[in-house]
């Protein structure tokens, strides 16, 4: 049983198929404004992070460039350093040789005095013993030459002479 209108705008089908529509286009309007904000926002944030990731690549290749310079710097100190502790090594080698030239020398010296001392020593020695045998030579001579009249005489003969001795000292 199908029913037919006059005119179509009387027949209930059109005006549930322009309410469908209507809803449709209202539902769809606000589907497409609440899409084409995401859609924005997601794009203004794709936008910002690919602004900060520019921003970090300038500040990585800045910093790139800065820690370049600062080897190469580092690397020139380094070799003057290296070259400054060269130049004292050697100068401390040479002063070191030198300080032990002069203690090689120093010792030789202390070596050749101990060596004068001790032969002084030695010919002091020789001399007290020389001295004491001749003494005792001397006593055992005079112990067989002298008696004691002799004794007598040359004790005489000493006091005699007493007097010129002590005015020629």
């Amino acid at each position: 049983m199908e029913h037919h209108y006059e005119h179509f705008w009387l027949d209930p089908k059109f005006w549930v198929a322009v309410s469908f529509v209507v809803f449709v286009a209202l539902v769809g309007k606000l589907a497409w404004a609440k899409i084409t904000e995401a859609l924005d926002g997601r794009a203004a944030r794709i936008r910002a992070e690919l602004e900060e990731a520019a921003r970090l690549r300038a500040e990585a290749e800045t910093m790139l460039k800065q820690a370049v310079t600062d080897r190469e710097s580092a690397l020139i100190e380094a070799q003057t350093m290296i070259e400054r502790a060269r130049v004292e090594a050697e100068q401390l080698g040479k002063t070191m040789a030198a300080e032990a030239e002069l203690a090689a020398q120093r010792r030789e010296r202390m070596a050749m005095d101990r060596i004068s001392a001790a032969q002084a020593g030695a010919i002091t020695a020789v001399r007290h013993a020389a001295a004491e045998i001749a003494v005792a030579a001397a006593r055992a001579v005079l112990a067989e030459q002298l008696d004691a009249t002799a004794d007598g005489a040359l004790i005489d003969s000493a006091t005699a002479d007493l007097p010129r001795a002590l005015r020629a000292a």
